[in-house]
């Protein structure tokens, strides 16, 4: 070989190099977006909650000059917030609670106060027991509120806000006008009673609101949705995923996956919500994580090249399960059904196309890019699906192997095989003198 072939050949390799720095140059942004998106959700993962997020039920009943209440909060929620494992053996007994019997329910009732006008209605405690919920065990408060004005009446909720905003308060009013079902949060915190209830486009809103939340909060879910769409803008051919060529075929394709998944949880969501098919919890949380690996996993081994909308439709089905804890547990009456479950399922597909506007032009973009082809999917896939395959250990085998607390900056916890959480509680029944 000549020197001038080796020059000539040394000039084509920097070229080429050149070529591909520009290349990349002139998507810097979109670059740089795409990293700062993946980094955002991989890193927000392991310390936010993936899986059901805190909720508390408060249910009241008219009575005369007042209700009567029942309030149902989970023990993890509890432990944060007042303390209630005194030994730090990771397991909450019942002499513990009785012993912190005091301080929860001052806790817990000032903050939730009815107010009748202008008077504040009094509030009468009773004892504390606890049930046993899909997602752990709860303390449930019963007890009864004197609103001696007759009229509208305000219901102030401000549970755990300021210790976690993702907190939500689901309300069940049983009122001879009807049931009300609420969601409480902290752009909603108040609410009017006795004013007969909120008319079903109103529920239909406020569950379209939440589905868009919960998407938004359910980092599985998320990370799932993500391994779908970081090999959308590309084919499998001849061993290797190439840059598509069409933006029509890319949107055709990205719409299919989406509304395959949509239709699959819903109608799983709708079974569960139902009563039709009932999960063990954990079964669910570990599936669903599980599902997360499989989609990451086809992208760096790809098995399901074609029609990958079934794919999106088959590990879809379970994560229906997963939306279902908020709807079964707050026992929407028949009525409000149909709406609530509409307008939830329909937030889930908002804040999932929202998260596809997002993403889908940023791939698209950066499509034909060393970076996207050799960094963003085989690195992002292999992230993703290492970070689920550890939830799915996490959730199945009751280990802890992330600081799943690290958003709510809480002492780690021991496991306990009686929760479902990653916060792992557990309530062990002793004698009085436990």
């Amino acid at each position: 070989m000549t020197v001038r072939e080796n020059g000539r050949r040394g000039c084509d390799r920097l070229e080429r190099a050149a070529d591909g720095a520009v290349q990349v140059g002139h998507r810097f942004v979109p670059v740089l977006l795409l990293a700062v998106l993946l980094v955002l959700l991989l890193g927000l993962a392991p310390t936010a909650f993936a899986h059901k997020p805190s909720d508390s039920y408060l249910s009241l009943t008219p009575r005369e000059n007042g209700w009567r209440a029942r309030w149902d909060i989970a023990l993890r929620d509890l432990e944060y917030a007042v303390g209630l494992d005194q030994n730090g053996d990771g397991a909450i007994t019942w002499g513990e609670l009785q012993a912190r019997q005091g301080a929860v329910l001052q806790y817990a009732l000032a903050h939730l106060t009815l107010h009748a006008g202008e008077t504040l209605c009094a509030e009468h405690p009773g004892a504390l027991r606890v049930v046993e919920h899909g997602d752990g065990a709860y303390a449930v408060l019963d007890f009864s509120v004197d609103c001696t004005t007759v009229g509208a009446q305000t219901l102030d909720y401000q549970l755990l806000f300021e210790l976690d905003p993702s907190h939500r308060g689901l309300l069940r009013v049983d009122a001879p006008t009807g049931t009300e079902t609420v969601v409480l949060s902290p752009e909603q915190r108040q609410r009017l009673l006795n004013v007969g209830p909120a008319s079903g486009w109103q529920q239909f809103a406020s569950y379209w609101k939440e589905g868009v939340w919960h998407i938004w909060i359910g980092f599985d879910h998320i990370l799932f949705l993500l391994a779908l769409l970081l090999p959308a803008v590309l084919w499998w051919d001849n061993g290797r995923w190439r840059p598509a060529t069409m933006l029509r075929a890319v949107l055709v394709d990205t719409a299919a996956i989406v509304t395959a998944f949509t239709l699959a949880h819903s109608l799983t969501l709708t079974l569960a919500v139902l009563g039709l098919v009932d999960l063990p919890g954990r079964l669910v949380e570990s599936t669903i994580a599980l599902t997360v690996v499989l989609a990451a996993l086809n992208n760096l081994f790809p098995v399901v090249t074609a029609r990958r909308w079934l794919l999106a439709f088959g590990l879809g089905l379970i994560h229906g399960f997963g939306f279902a804890g908020v709807l079964r547990e707050l026992g929407l009456p028949d009525g409000a059904l149909a709406l609530a479950l509409a307008g939830f399922n329909l937030g889930v597909e908002t804040g999932q196309l929202a998260i596809v506007a997002a993403v889908l032009p940023l791939a698209f973009a950066l499509r034909q890019t060393w970076a996207y082809r050799r960094l963003a999917l085989p690195v992002g896939s292999a992230l993703v699906a290492l970070l689920a395959l550890i939830w799915c250990l996490e959730r199945g085998l009751n280990l802890t192997l992330l600081p799943t607390v690290a958003a709510r900056d809480a002492p780690p916890v021991i496991l306990s095989s009686a929760s479902l959480c990653n916060i792992h509680l557990s309530v062990r029944p002793q004698s009085q003198s436990g």
